[in-house]
């Protein structure tokens, strides 16, 4: 199965939504705290250096985007077939 990050912090509605997401569909997927962790703000960072907003979600170390382009990728039929 493909690697799920996301990049999340504590208080972030979308975040959970995407979690949220994902558990429906019973896909696996790694949490990475930007809040909580320096180390992991600045790996966030050096992968995303233009962007601010959260979640941000990569599958199989490919950017996908935010808890939208997760959503459309839903609807697209896409997320069955992550593997």
């Amino acid at each position: 199965m493909a690697l799920i990050e996301i990049y999340s912090s504590g208080h972030c509605n979308y975040c959970d939504q995407a979690k949220a997401l994902l558990q429906a569909k019973n896909l696996g997927f790694r949490i990475y705290d930007i809040a909580s962790d320096e180390t992991v703000l600045e790996e966030f960072r050096q992968r995303l250096p233009r962007t601010l907003a959260l979640p941000q979600i990569f599958i199989g170390g490919v950017h996908i985007g935010s808890y939208e382009d997760l959503v459309i990728l839903e609807r697209e039929g896409k997320l069955d077939h992550i593997s």
